[in-house]
């Protein structure tokens, strides 16, 4: 246990404070139980050792960081490190990867009810992993979702600014005043292309050029390791829905013809709708239906776009702005609220604002409620809003 504290002081000791992520002072962090969720490469671990180095001195013993896929714990039991650690009158306990270590929601519900004096958080990068033990969890923890990079915490991040958050609403309501505040501190179009190609996960700046590729091996695992041990998924199939993937970063956005599709492929109609569903699942895909209540497995999502616009630059050949835009929407607005797809227009946010995403020249709506998010204007008027302000709600 030792070697475990020796690690983690060295990894606190590496942890920069110097950016934080919005979810960091969002977190309840009194609660007993936290979990912490996110897709592969946005920043969980990052985020629990910058609350631990916050919060906790580097020399005591009254936190500890552990990943699970440590050869540690080839020997030992997580329910063996919490009884260690509580006797040397240990607090907090975070562990990482839980998802590489089996029946981890089991001996965290155990540690839950018999070591009321510690405090655990928990993330994984297995969102599917993640969601089939959640369920058991779900009375006593609290659970959390690390999303990518909002544009906002880019441009942050590039420039080491300050720059806050705002309310669907204050954008909506007051985005003139809003905008021409943020452009005397920056120039949104100087930053918004980087964004789109490689700024929704913080680590490219670790790998640079070969970014995209990191993004591809990221897909692959997810397709050829995670979907078929968790989801009976079919190796035999994963070329053709990496092709699937491909068409969907290219198209004007995907609107799913599940005939023509399963033909193509070489997949039943009922094989191919549970695998969107899957996709969705994994965050690689986002669907997008008219109604969110009541979807079954089965149900053919209206429209298919890739989770984020990085993906698109990943897999696609030739990425459609149009996609492009609407896929940036949709992935940092959806973040905090409910997007459906309306009869006239491209989203509906919370069954209130329908908007339409384009360019400079998208023609203004003329029904009550009805915006246009444009793409290459820096500061809107009335029911035009400039589409990355929208990158600003988280």
């Amino acid at each position: 246990m030792e070697h475990l504290f020796e690690l983690y002081r060295k990894l606190l000791k590496g942890t920069s404070l110097q950016f934080q992520r919005s979810l960091i002072h969002k977190i309840q962090w009194n609660n007993r139980l936290i979990g912490i969720t996110g897709a592969r490469g946005v920043g969980k671990t990052t985020l629990v050792l910058q609350y631990l180095k916050k919060e906790f001195s580097e020399t005591g013993t009254s936190a500890l960081f552990a990943s699970l896929d440590h050869i540690w714990f080839a020997s030992h039991s997580v329910l063996d490190l919490a009884d260690q650690f509580a006797k040397m009158g240990g607090k907090v306990l975070v562990l990482d990867e839980v998802h590489k270590y089996p029946g981890w929601s089991r001996e965290l519900k155990n540690i839950y009810d018999f070591y009321p004096e510690l405090k655990v958080v928990f993330a994984g990068s297995s969102l599917l992993e993640i969601l089939n033990s959640s369920a058991d969890l779900s009375r006593r923890a609290l659970m959390y979702h690390l999303n990518g990079m909002s544009f906002r915490e880019y441009v942050n991040l590039e420039t080491g600014k300050n720059l806050q958050s705002f309310t669907l609403d204050e954008v909506i309501t007051n985005h003139e005043a809003l905008t021409h505040d943020l452009i005397g501190q920056f120039k949104p179009y100087q930053y918004f292309g980087a964004y789109l190609k490689q700024g929704y996960y913080p680590f490219s700046r670790e790998f640079g050029e070969l970014y995209n590729q990191q993004l591809r091996a990221i897909v692959n695992l997810v397709l050829e390791v995670e979907l078929p041990q968790l989801r009976k998924f079919d190796f035999a199939y994963v070329p053709k829905i990496k092709q699937l993937l491909s068409i969907i970063a290219d198209a004007v956005p995907f609107i799913p013809n599940v005939t023509k599709l399963s033909h193509k492929i070489g997949i039943n109609r009922t094989t191919l709708l549970t695998y969107f569903h899957y996709l969705h699942e994994s965050k690689l895909t986002t669907n997008l239906y008219q109604s969110n209540e009541g979807i079954s497995l089965l149900q053919k999502p209206e429209k298919l776009y890739l989770e984020n616009t990085n993906l698109a630059f990943a897999l696609g050949r030739n990425v459609d702005i149009g996609n492009l835009r609407e896929t940036f929407f949709l992935n940092q607005v959806g973040y905090l609220h409910q997007l459906t797809l309306p009869k006239n227009g491209d989203f509906l946010i919370d069954h209130k604002w329908n908007i339409e995403v384009g360019g400079i020249g998208k023609e203004l709506p003329k029904a009550e409620n009805h915006l246009v998010a444009s793409d290459g204007i820096e500061t809107g008027l009335n029911s035009k809003i400039p589409l990355w302000i929208f990158g600003f709600l988280y």
